[in-house]
């Protein structure tokens, strides 16, 4: 098994090649596409997804978040690093 390497505030992630985010217009859902499987991200995880565009880092993501919904940031860094790491060990976003 591939040793992943933890994420800190300042990783910026990507989506990993011929993964992406799109929104499907038939269903009105988003969809994570990737080769010879998908996901269906949660609201939650469209609005951290959204921002992932291989530039911003982690703590750029949980900075925009918490300006836009009002809430904890505390709250939104937790889940912002958990979702990460979870898609990376899954091999859906590179650190």
């Amino acid at each position: 098994m591939t040793e992943v390497t933890p994420l800190a505030p300042d990783s910026v992630v990507r989506f990993a090649r011929g993964v992406r985010l799109q929104h499907d217009r038939v269903r009105d859902q988003w969809v994570i596409q990737a080769p010879e499987r998908a996901f269906l991200p949660d609201p939650v995880a469209v609005e951290i997804l959204r921002l992932v565009d291989g530039t911003r880092t982690l703590d750029d993501i949980v900075t925009d978040l918490a300006a836009r919904f009002a809430a904890p940031r505390d709250l939104i860094a937790r889940d912002v690093m958990e979702m990460a790491a979870d898609l990376v060990a899954r091999q859906v976003l590179l650190p």
